[in-house]
């Protein structure tokens, strides 16, 4: 059994570093401390129920709906181009430039809606916790030991994103250093959008 509990923690753990447009979105918010832990929970939480409902065979139904991954590709591709374009523009014009709209940006309800749209209208993130890591759990002795430790992979990444974010904000309050973060984060997000488009992120 802790076997099959490594393997779930070291495959899920690889697999959830790779999602960039969702770790990107959260360590934002963390170095800026806008209501990142609620970010960083939101998207444990999620891989929770994406994980389990994969185990009890939602993948099976996800094979039978290509139309649907189709509409997700797209809604995801719209989504990431504009937190791109929203990165990109606080990278040109600073944090100060955004004064202005100071009391809607980083609310909590924008934050949560942010987070659950660039994790669900991104068809990778179904991909891997419907299909790829539900089809490596069943081969483990334990299935259930398997997705405890894809669990904790998770808890332990985004609690590592929000927490590392937070804590180097200090460091990182200077007006050039919000600019490259930014910027990394919007080429990023532009990155990962053309990716979409490309079809590539609806590869097995």
């Amino acid at each position: 059994m802790l076997e099959s509990y490594l393997t779930g923690l070291l495959v899920c753990g690889g697999i959830i570093v790779a999602i960039g447009a969702q770790n990107a979105y959260v360590l934002g918010v963390a170095v800026r401390r806008e209501h990142h832990w609620w970010s960083a929970g939101l998207c444990m939480s999620t891989d929770v129920l994406l994980l389990a409902a994969g185990m009890f065979g939602v993948s099976a139904v996800l094979l039978s709906m290509p139309s649907a991954m189709e509409v997700l590709r797209w809604l995801g591709v719209v989504f990431l181009a504009w937190l791109a374009a929203q990165a990109l523009y606080r990278a040109a014009f600073g944090r100060q430039a955004l004064a202005s709209g100071a009391a809607s940006v980083g609310s909590r309800r924008k934050v949560v809606l942010a987070t659950l749209a660039v994790t669900l209208l991104n068809p990778q993130v179904y991909l891997d916790t419907l299909l790829l890591i539900p089809a490596i759990g069943a081969q483990q002795q334990s299935a259930a030991t398997f997705v405890a430790g894809a669990v904790t992979a998770s808890i332990l990444w985004f609690s590592l994103l929000a927490w590392g974010g937070s804590s180097l904000s200090p460091w990182l309050s200077r007006p050039l250093a919000w600019r490259a973060i930014d910027g990394t984060i919007g080429v990023m997000m532009a990155a990962i959008a053309l990716h979409l488009a490309g079809g590539a992120g609806l590869a097995a």
